[in-house]
């Protein structure tokens, strides 16, 4: 009895740790975004990496600091980056999905340095919808 207890609470945690995580629930894919702007800040951290970014309003000319989600720190690991691929002040171009409740936050598919041209891949979670 115990472990058919601790079998149902393992799955329903499991099912909400999953839940949370999911990209149609928080990104459109339908809203494709591309951004230029100026890191200000990268957290490299479990379960994702996070990049600030600030980029300017081509409307008002206000600088919006944007977030970037990107795939976990072994992911970006394995498609080649490193802890110090972005530093503050790196000027980037990014692409990827807006979020859906109209915050500055986007899921990145891919970060351009715009001193090099380097194209890095974000380990986006959408490619594993």
């Amino acid at each position: 009895m115990i472990r058919k207890i601790t079998f149902l609470l393992l799955t329903a945690f499991s099912l909400t740790a999953t839940a949370h995580h999911s990209f149609p629930a928080q990104y459109d894919i339908n809203q494709p975004v591309e951004l230029s702007g100026t890191v200000t800040e990268v957290q490299w951290t479990n379960p994702h990496i996070f990049i600030m970014v600030d980029v300017v309003d081509e409307e008002t000319s206000e600088t919006v600091n944007w977030i970037l989600e990107l795939g976990g720190p072994n992911t970006l690991l394995r498609l080649g980056w490193k802890r110090d691929s972005l530093k503050p002040d790196d000027r980037v171009m990014v692409e990827g999905s807006l979020a859906r409740n109209g915050t500055p936050l986007v899921n990145a598919t891919t970060i351009i340095m715009e001193a090099t041209g380097k194209r890095m891949l974000a380990g986006s979670s959408r490619d594993a919808q």
